[in-house]
């Protein structure tokens, strides 16, 4: 398995951590920055990880801010791309079981290291349930190019 990271200044130093636990784990990480307390814009982050799984650089990401909010909304931008915010082990087992979420946005404000770690973990190890759930994801697949269509037509 291998996973992108992705953080702004805010959230590096537990992309960081999230980065050597999975390492330790045998997990094969993609560093998309950022690595200092320097000020810096998300968006690049949450887009360059996005892409990452969009195009199958890597099987999933990982993205981390001050609240996870901003990661999510831009990640999901990127065609293909599901990204759940959470801040439990339930929501990221949920994000996965129901929502088959290609990308985890966390907010290093919200959770410390040792919560995080629980949440990536539950995270990667639920699978996506399929059944009623699989046409629910096709629906949200389905909207997502209906939309691009609507865009492109109106000259977006």
């Amino acid at each position: 398995m291998k996973i992108a990271l992705g953080a702004d200044h805010a959230g590096y130093q537990l992309k960081d951590q999230i980065k050597q636990h999975l390492e330790k784990q045998g997990i094969s990480v993609r560093d998309e920055g950022t690595s200092s307390p320097e000020s810096v814009d998300y968006p690049d982050y949450a887009r360059a990880v996005a892409h990452d799984v969009n195009q199958q650089r890597v099987d999933l990401g990982i993205l981390v801010c001050g609240s996870g909010i901003g990661m999510a909304i831009t990640a999901n931008k990127v065609d293909g791309i599901r990204a759940a915010n959470v801040s439990t082990e339930y929501e990221a087992q949920m994000s996965r079981e129901h929502n088959n979420a290609n990308v985890l946005a966390l907010g290093a404000r919200i959770v410390n290291a040792d919560v995080a770690f629980r949440i990536v973990d539950k995270w990667l190890a639920t699978q996506f349930a399929g059944g009623r759930h699989e046409r629910r994801v096709e629906k949200i697949t389905a909207i997502e190019k209906e939309e691009d269509a609507a865009g492109a037509s109106r000259g977006k």
